[in-house]
């Protein structure tokens, strides 16, 4: 008998001396055995998921900072200076959202101190980082969208940094008080190892975990209620942030609906809380892809387009261009120009006729010219031929139109003059035929 005892203490040291013998058979699928316990739920291929919200949330990482990248590197081309003022919170939302994203990875690994205190920390910090730039935003759109004129960057990004700054404060208060106060009760009792278990932050009913979040809830409440006056407003450029804002408020209202319930009542219902982990990582994984689907990649691509104010000041005031087809436009309206009252030059004239003190207007201004009118010429009768002396005008014409009037009225003078001149040859004959007349009488 001795020695049966002997033999199996002989078999059985080794498991004592060499215990991670006995872990290597535990070591879940797809993870290796020298692998800490507590990462095994993101190797674990026979519970699956742990793996694709690791895959979710790293694909959130990535796609969060390239729009922050994005956003910021689109600041020198901003023209609008309203949409300027809110990039500096609309970065401070993207930075929430990526720690969403991280925070992840702390609820799909198993609890330890670390990652129940980080839990119990950050998931209201950066919830409410998320929404109190919402709230700041709506505080904006509806100045915007009845005035047209919203405040000041700063301001906007204080408001948000003020709001956030009241959940880390309660957050602080709350997580040093449960520690301290269970740290106290448990260390009357001398016992060393349950005082460090109690006071432990995992070490919290879920219910008290969603009572520490209702300033967060608050927060979203007060942006999902603040966007409805901005889609009312006289300048409706502005309501379309307005439907973004609501859109995704609305989207959180629900995910948030959904985990709490779950939480705090259907894995009590169902007798499985190994389920409480996935549910916080479900519900921050699907909340910052809402964030980034509805409300960050509207407003990027919005942050970019100029003002109906700016659109019109490009259509009013267009660039002209000094190309081929400018020059060549520009010559052939002139030229048209040119043989449009070339036709009007052809007209017959007649030196017989008068000539009316309009026939030189080309549709020009004369300001330095001085043109008689009508009666002037009536009243101011010549002694002789006054119906066949055509006075010469100035005219304002240009170089083509000049050089023809030119032509036309020195015909007009040649035949004035030779008329003229016929008129005095005859006048001459009439008195040589007279002046034996006179002689005879004297």
């Amino acid at each position: 008998m001795a020695t049966h005892k002997a033999l199996l203490m002989c078999l059985g040291l080794p498991l004592f001396l060499f215990p991670g013998g006995q872990a290597q058979n535990h070591a879940p699928p797809g993870c290796s055995p020298d692998l800490n316990p507590l990462y095994y739920n993101l190797c674990d291929r026979s519970g699956a998921w742990g793996i694709v919200l690791e895959a979710v949330a790293g694909a959130g990482i990535i796609t969060t900072f390239v729009l922050t990248i994005i956003l910021v590197a689109s600041l020198p081309f901003v023209q609008d200076t309203k949409k300027r003022s809110l990039l500096g919170t609309q970065v401070f939302f993207l930075l929430g959202t990526l720690g969403l994203f991280c925070l992840v990875f702390a609820c799909v690994v198993k609890p330890d101190f670390a990652t129940c205190a980080s839990r119990r920390f950050l998931f209201g910090v950066l919830f409410a980082i998320c929404f109190s730039c919402l709230v700041a935003h709506v505080f904006a759109l509806n100045f915007l969208a009845r005035k047209n004129h919203g405040p000041q960057g700063w301001v906007i990004f204080t408001v948000a940094l003020l709001l956030t700054l009241v959940e880390v404060i309660i957050n602080t208060e709350w997580l040093i008080i449960t520690l301290v106060r269970a740290g106290g009760e448990v260390g009357s009792l001398g016992n060393g190892s349950a005082d460090w278990t109690v006071a432990s932050p995992c070490a919290i009913a879920n219910m008290d975990f969603v009572m520490a979040l209702i300033y967060v809830m608050l927060l979203l409440l007060g942006a999902f209620m603040g966007a409805w006056p901005a889609l009312c407003g006289r300048f409706k450029r502005w309501r379309k942030h307005g439907v973004f804002v609501l859109l995704i408020t609305a989207t959180s209202i629900a995910i948030w609906v959904v985990w709490i319930v779950m939480y705090t009542y259907g894995n009590k219902q169902h007798n499985s809380p190994t389920w409480d982990d996935p549910t916080l990582a479900i519900a921050l994984a699907a909340n910052a892809w809402a964030f980034v689907l509805f409300y960050v990649i509207p407003e990027v691509s919005q942050v970019t387009k100029p003002s109906p104010e700016q659109s019109y000041q490009g259509d009013m005031y267009p660039t002209r261009g000094v190309g081929y087809e400018t020059i060549l436009k520009e010559q052939t309206g002139q030229s048209m120009f040119v043989e449009n009252k070339a036709f009007s030059m052809d007209e017959p004239n007649s030196a017989k006729r008068p000539v009316s003190p309009y026939s030189g207007y080309n549709g020009q201004l004369l300001t330095s010219v001085y043109q008689p009118t009508e009666m002037a010429l009536m009243h101011k009768v010549p002694s002789e031929g006054s119906y066949d002396v055509i006075l010469p005008r100035a005219t304002a014409n240009s170089q083509v139109m000049g050089s023809a009037n030119s032509t036309l009225r020195a015909e007009d003078m040649y035949v004035a003059q030779s008329h003229q001149a016929a008129t005095s040859q005859k006048d001459g004959k009439n008195s040589q035929a007279q002046s034996p007349q006179n002689k005879t009488r004297w």
